[in-house]
């Protein structure tokens, strides 16, 4: 059989029906941002202190002293859970003592908060910490939110990874699009945190799932109140599903399962939007008979470890995919932990990923895969573990070095898709690249601890997310360059990791006992 890309190389790299395709899946996946990181607002902590009841028989001197203070930033601010114990301090105040001078602060016993909390309304009117009480003793849950939220996009990569080789490209992008579109939507109507929770799972599953199987499906083609902020973030999934009459299926994929018939009229359509004469036999005859009598061969997951070298590629890959995701959403949910405007600064992390973006498409233009990732992860990692060393007064050039990690860190993430996309063959590449996000995914499902680890250190989870970065970038360099080089559609076709010895294995001599031609290994530039 002749190389896809030799067969379709009338329809040009460029044309009307690439750039159609292409605006449509970016559109389809526009929905994941606002679920991906909507938790920044939706699990958001406001200042909050212990209520003191209206109807506590209290002199405005002891309401104003029934908290005891606690130390934060280096400044004295009223206790978050804890507050002296009303019976005491309403006795006091009955006998006319004042705090401070007839009663000793330090002295008096404390409680929790057995009337609930009193939450800063400033800058959020609602969440669902505010909502469901998820302070204190119950702080913990605000993290588990997000880390089930992305364990559902890690259950949901994995399994839409091999459902997406199985059942087509296209079936599964919609799919997990309407799982996500319908359970964030009936989260809207939680009645409690593990309602919300468990939605929030749900909602995880179809995320990046959707995501995933819209980039392969690209690379194949083209080479305030919570409640209604959540409804807001819902809205724009139900506009992408007249998507499916336009998004075709990957005539790659097709052409791998035996269906051409299918894939030419998916190919000829293309040169029509084109404005190209398709050639009158796409496919031989004599190609068609003679795939058309072998048994189409099935790949599953076991596939991403046949061979010594796909190992190696699937091993590097899950550490580079889980590292990289720490980093990123590690720093994207810190952003309400940075000095100033909590809004201000979830701006700036977002704004900051468009240059990103854009110098991520320059350099997979231009320069090498390995090279580009490597310099992105070292700028990241590097700028983060600087951050300590900034002085407490210039919190502003620690937000800066924070954005500029942000940068590097996003543009490796954008690059990786490319890079992964490109390392694995046709046959497994949905696969690879479900158990990549897979591994991305139990990054993501870290990240809140990471973040939650600032409690104890302010810079420990900088300088955490800054060494591991930098460790990436080393592993980086030892991956296979992918740069200018075709898709590879058999396993055997894989470049080679570097630094790695080879040996032939038993199935690749196995299926050259049977008669089975070796495909050509693809030249590769050294490292």
């Amino acid at each position: 059989m002749r190389d896809y890309d030799e067969v379709t190389a009338f329809l040009g790299e460029w044309g009307p029906f690439q750039r159609l395709i292409f605006f449509l899946l970016s559109a389809s996946i526009i929905p994941n941002g606002f679920n991906g990181l909507s938790s920044v607002f939706l699990t958001a902590t406001p200042e909050h202190h212990c209520r003191v009841p209206d109807t506590a028989n209290l002199s405005s001197v002891w309401r104003n002293h029934s908290l005891p203070l606690q130390l934060q930033d280096g400044r004295e601010v009223p206790h978050s859970c804890r507050r002296y114990r009303l019976a005491t301090i309403v006795n006091f105040s009955a006998l006319g003592l004042e705090p401070g001078r007839d009663v000793d602060l330090e002295q008096l016993e404390q409680e929790g908060c057995l009337d609930g909390w009193e939450f800063n309304q400033d800058i959020f009117l609602s969440t669902i910490v505010t909502e469901w009480n998820l302070v204190c003793e119950d702080d913990w849950k605000a993290p588990l939110t997000v880390s089930l939220f992305f364990g559902g996009v890690l259950v949901g990569s994995f399994i839409s990874g091999q459902l997406s080789d199985r059942f087509g490209r296209k079936n599964v992008l919609f799919a997990t699009m309407g799982m996500q579109t319908g359970f964030s939507f009936l989260q809207i109507f939680s009645k409690n945190f593990e309602m919300f929770a468990m939605l929030f799972f749900l909602v995880g599953m179809g995320q990046i799932s959707n995501y995933v199987a819209a980039f392969v499906l690209g690379t194949e083609i083209l080479g305030k109140d919570w409640r209604m902020l959540l409804l807001a973030l819902t809205v724009p999934g139900v506009l992408c599903f007249p998507l499916w009459w336009f998004i075709p299926e990957s005539p790659r994929w097709l052409i791998s399962q035996g269906r051409f018939k299918e894939a030419e009229v998916i190919i000829r359509r293309a040169a029509k939007i084109n404005g190209i004469v398709a050639p009158s036999t796409i496919f031989d005859s004599s190609e068609l008979q003679d795939l058309s009598s072998k048994k189409q061969q099935s790949h599953s997951i076991l596939d991403l470890l046949r061979t010594w070298n796909i190992r190696m590629v699937t091993i590097m890959s899950i550490i580079l995919w889980m590292t990289i995701s720490v980093g990123y959403f590690g720093l994207s949910l810190d952003t309400p932990n940075l000095h100033g405007d909590v809004y201000l600064n979830s701006f700036l992390s977002a704004v900051v990923e468009v240059p990103a973006y854009v110098l991520a498409w320059l350099l997979l233009q231009h320069l090498p895969r390995r090279y580009s990732m490597a310099t992105a992860l070292f700028l990241g990692g590097s700028v983060l573990l600087f951050v300590q060393l900034v002085p407490r007064d210039l919190y502003y050039l620690a937000t800066i070095l924070v954005m500029v990690g942000k940068f590097g860190v996003t543009a490796a993430f954008s690059m990786v898709y490319v890079y992964t996309a490109e390392l694995y063959p046709t046959v497994v590449r949905n696969m690879g690249m479900g158990v990549s996000s897979t591994a991305s995914r139990l990054g993501s499902i870290l990240s809140p601890y990471f973040i939650y680890l600032g409690a104890y250190d302010r810079f420990l989870p900088y300088i955490l997310m800054g060494s591991l970065t930098i460790l990436t970038a080393i592993l980086t360099l030892f991956l296979p360059e992918s740069f200018g080089t075709p898709l590879p559609d058999t396993i055997d076709q894989m470049l080679r990791v570097k630094g790695i010895k080879y040996r032939q294995t038993p199935s690749h001599t196995k299926m050259l006992k049977d008669g089975e031609e070796s495909p050509t290994v693809l030249k590769n530039t050294g490292f």
